[in-house]
């Protein structure tokens, strides 16, 4: 779709072009026109009234800077001492904030919102469970969680490749991780779906219908998701201080920092980051590297036709797909970029999606290409918060799409994608898809 938009018409705090997939136009645009784009602060951004028009009340969204060029999301990527994660890593800031949602506020809580030398401390404590040799160790566990999920869709000749495939294999693979019980899987989905998608009306399970789809509704369900993540995490931590087990929870708990043990907030927070960044990302990756292969059958063709192709494939897909839309970073002193002053304070938005499109960088960017190589995109990101999970993240890619493939050769779209309405996630909540039965 081709869109005549000026700059100044384009609003990256809208989800509605994220949810209808129309937002890679507006970064072509503001890449060829305005890569340093500013997006003004205010009482409201788009259509987030919702349809009833609900109020927001006085509190006012603060203003923020749109990067949409690869280079310079790079720089500010690597520059932890310029570029601040402790003060928030989404587009959204509020002026002011209630009691409840001050509580679940998680900057310079969790290793994602943590600026060095802590954070490089932080994330020593558990890299030893993410190192190549412990991620090759889970391949054989990883294709047996695959197997059981397909073999339960085997015979239905169709599904819902979100709910019944893509969502169930990342959460299986970090629950037993962080050691939850299968009982709690169902659980630990509902929570993460309202933790990143509770801009989604179809997750504001919290609030009336006829306030669904507003920002007020929006909040809510966050604090919701996290309320949960708290209660949940807290009773576990409880469990494992009582009796440790072979799993990460119980390795923080034993964990220690020049010393000192860490608190339980700092275990709480950090098991929360584990959980939802280890299911949600991987699980859209999935999902849509699924509907990147249907809508593409002549590169789909070629990976069927040759599974050599897995590795080339898997990345094309991340760059393609880039789960995470967007990370923000906070200026600490007077800067430029593209000779555009930022001043101390200001926020700057990181669209990966838009830097994986960058035409300087990727040859036909906008070709889907099971080949392509080099392929440097930053599905993963760059520098000190380089996505930890990334190598499991692989793997369950690789697993996934050889086994579906081997057991679905057929597997075809059985209907439209439902995209997630967030400009954070670049998710899929719904995947109609039918298959000869087996």
């Amino acid at each position: 779709m081709t869109l005549s938009l000026s700059p100044a018409e384009i609003n990256l705090a809208d989800p509605a072009p994220f949810e209808r997939g129309d937002a890679l136009e507006l970064f072509r645009i503001l890449r060829r026109e305005k890569p340093v784009h500013f997006n003004p602060g205010g009482r409201l951004f788009g259509d987030n009234a919702g349809s009833a028009g609900t109020p927001l009340g006085e509190r006012q969204i603060l203003p923020f800077w749109n990067l949409t060029k690869y280079a310079d999301v790079v720089a500010v990527s690597r520059d932890p001492g310029l570029w601040s994660s402790e003060k928030g890593i989404t587009q959204f800031a509020m002026e002011t904030m209630s009691a409840e949602e001050q509580l679940m506020n998680t900057d310079g809580k969790m290793l994602i919102t943590i600026d060095p030398p802590k954070h490089v401390r932080l994330r020593r404590l558990v890299n030893k469970g993410f190192t190549p040799r412990a991620v090759g160790a889970m391949e054989d566990h990883i294709r047996q969680i695959v197997t059981e999920i397909l073999d339960d869709i085997a015979a239905k000749g169709e599904c819902d490749f979100v709910l019944d495939v893509a969502s169930l294999l990342p959460l299986a693979v970090i629950c037993r991780m962080m050691g939850v019980e299968k009982s709690d899987w169902r659980l630990i989905f509902q929570l993460t779906n309202k933790v990143l998608g509770g801009g989604d009306p179809e997750y504001q399970t919290d609030v009336p219908m006829e306030q669904r789809g507003t920002m007020a509704a929006a909040r809510t369900t966050i604090v919701s998701g996290f309320a949960g993540m708290m209660q949940f995490w807290s009773a576990l931590l409880a469990d494992r201080r009582k009796q440790r087990r072979d799993d990460l929870v119980s390795l923080l708990a034993d964990a220690e920092i020049e010393g000192e043990a860490l608190s339980d907030a700092d275990i709480l927070w950090f098991s929360i980051l584990l959980i939802v960044a280890g299911n949600e990302t991987t699980r859209n990756a999935i999902s849509g590297g699924l509907l990147a292969l249907c809508q593409h059958p002549e590169e789909r063709a070629r990976f069927q036709a040759d599974m050599s192709l897995i590795d080339t494939a898997v990345e094309e897909i991340l760059r393609w797909t880039s789960p995470v839309t967007h990370m923000a970073r906070i200026a600490t002193a007077d800067t430029e970029i593209r000779s555009q002053p930022i001043k101390a304070g200001e926020r700057v938005v990181m669209w990966y999606a838009s830097v994986n499109r960058d035409e300087d960088v990727f040859p036909e960017p906008d070709r889907f290409d099971v080949t392509r190589t080099p392929n440097e995109h930053l599905a993963f990101g760059i520098g000190e918060h380089f996505c930890l999970g990334a190598g499991f993240a692989r793997l369950e890619l690789k697993v996934i799409f050889r086994e579906l493939f081997r057991r679905f050769p057929d597997i075809q779209l059985a209907g439209e994608p439902e995209r997630l309405r967030s400009t954070f996630i670049g998710g899929i909540k719904h995947l109609p898809v039918r298959f000869t039965p087996r």
